[in-house]
């Protein structure tokens, strides 16, 4: 984390704190009008006994299970805060007049080990479920969601009712463009197997774990398909905080998840970190768009080997490092990280000082299918594959344009020609593509270019006829449980 999102982080804590202290339970000062409706995502009922309130006014109560921490948004919301620890099963009801407080490091079950036939003795299960339209926020940098190995959360919007997880900063009013760092984010981790192990273990194997940043929790494993739940037409908006030097929280952490869990319509929004950040596992996603994200939209690291379809990584103008960082450190060859990306279009920062929008280093490969490279900064390149050791598995693009100024990034061990020579062995790329994009949509420009079936290459990608995350202005799958991506839409 840099000192201004330190400085960034430390600003919204402070004011935070300052509102907490303007009075009791129930007198939380608010410093305007909200970014949600006052009652927003329904009403339904969900225990408490408190009856429906009139729009405007908060809960009477709290569902059983729920502490009663005061209201919030002027006091027009009633805060239940989750229990720190949730054993068993815990439903998170939506109703109105209602948010839910996450408050510190909130664990979802105990760690039950990397062995799903051998729990920990004495661990016990937790399972986290939140229903549609139900809105959950953190204070500050420390308070996430930790779901535990072999705990499951299922957190399932609608398209029309989406769940939304943000900050009390901004459940009170305040968004931007460059509003980050508000809260911590949301950590899964799984048994799927993982590539960096202790000394003298060799994956995939079931004692080849890890610890995550910070000590948040252990993850890894040797079941691919291991099933940590379902998320679902979700929200994450201005999560990520650094938790250590160099340690950082962002805004959802794949840690070892497996490919039986499902990830399809996410929206990160204005992480201070990474969007998505993936320690190795199996997980797929689909639908996904990262936007704002202070760091890298997605990061990939210690042998992950799912795929994401169907995806917009847009980083904002006075943030942002690179649309995607792959890496395998510590990784032999044969067990590199082989990120799948299908059908996205990834944007890069004007920031001065961004990265290039693609980087592949310390060994990583993958396949890149379909997919759209622009910026119009004019310092940045489109494409950086960095050590020869990536040669030994070497990535492939198919599909794939790339409309920079500078197409591949000239720099040390692998140069812009050699970079260029992994880039054009596959098929139907161009390094000089001109960007028609409106927004994010394809134009004629993309809409003319020759597609790769994704599904030929990875079965869980579906077989498409285009490049890119959108199609054209008919192709809506990013409308409806979304914020700021169109104009007049804020988050």
């Amino acid at each position: 984390m840099t000192g201004s999102k330190f400085s960034l982080f430390l600003v919204a804590s402070l004011s935070a704190l300052s509102l907490a202290a303007c009075g009791g339970a129930d007198n939380v000062a608010s410093p305007g009008e909200g970014a949600f409706p006052p009652n927003g995502g329904g009403g339904g009922g969900g225990g408490g006994g408190g009856g429906t309130p009139q729009p405007g006014q908060p809960a009477a109560d709290c569902p059983t299970g729920f502490a009663n921490v005061g209201t919030v948004a002027n006091g027009t919301l009633r805060a239940c805060q989750l229990p720190s620890k949730i054993i068993g099963n815990l439903l998170v009801p939506n109703r109105a007049g209602t948010v839910y407080a996450i408050s510190g490091r909130t664990d979802v079950g105990d760690d039950r080990g990397a062995d799903p036939a051998n729990p920990i003795p004495g661990s016990q299960q937790g399972i986290l479920t939140i229903e549609p339209g139900v809105r959950l926020f953190g204070s500050g940098g420390l308070d996430y969601i930790n779901v535990q190995r072999g705990n499951q959360i299922f957190a399932e919007g609608t398209a029309t009712n989406p769940i939304i997880f943000t900050s009390r900063s901004n459940l009170e009013g305040n968004s931007g463009a460059d509003l980050i760092g508000q809260w911590g984010g949301i950590v899964l981790a799984g048994r799927a197997p993982i590539a960096s192990c202790p000394a003298g273990t060799t994956p995939p194997n079931v004692n080849c774990v890890a610890t995550f940043e910070g000590g948040v929790a252990l993850y890894g494993g040797n079941t691919p398909a291991d099933n940590s739940g379902r998320l679902r037409y979700i929200q994450v908006r201005y999560p990520g905080f650094e938790v250590q030097p160099n340690k950082e929280l962002n805004g959802i952490t794949f840690l070892g998840v497996g490919s039986a869990t499902v990830v399809d319509h996410i929206q990160v929004h204005n992480s201070s970190d990474d969007g998505m950040e993936f320690f190795g596992g199996t997980v797929n996603l689909k639908h996904i768009i990262i936007t704002g994200a202070d760091d890298d939209s997605i990061d990939t690291d210690e042998g992950w080997r799912g795929g994401i379809q169907f995806l917009i990584a847009r980083q904002r103008a006075n943030g942002g490092d690179r649309v995607f960082e792959e890496s395998s450190a510590g990784v032999q060859a044969s067990l590199n990280s082989q990120p799948k990306i299908a059908n996205y279009t990834a944007i890069g920062s004007t920031r001065t000082g961004a990265g290039d929008i693609q980087i592949l280093n310390t060994g990583s490969g993958g396949r890149f299918i379909n997919g759209i490279h622009t910026t119009a900064n004019t310092a940045t390149a489109c494409l950086d594959v960095d050590t020869a050791s990536t040669q030994a598995a070497a990535p492939r693009w198919d599909s794939v344009v790339l409309a920079c100024t500078t197409a591949f990034r000239n720099d040390t061990d692998i140069d812009g020609a050699a970079a260029a020579a992994l880039f054009n062995a596959g098929t139907n790329n161009s390094s000089t593509h001109t960007s028609t994009l409106s927004g994010f949509v394809n134009g004629s420009n993309e809409t003319g270019r020759v597609a790769t079936n994704p599904q030929a290459i990875y079965a869980f990608f579906d077989n498409v006829s285009y490049i890119g995350a959108v199609r054209d202005a008919n192709d809506n799958w990013w409308q409806g449980w979304t914020c700021g991506l169109q104009t007049g839409s804020s988050c």
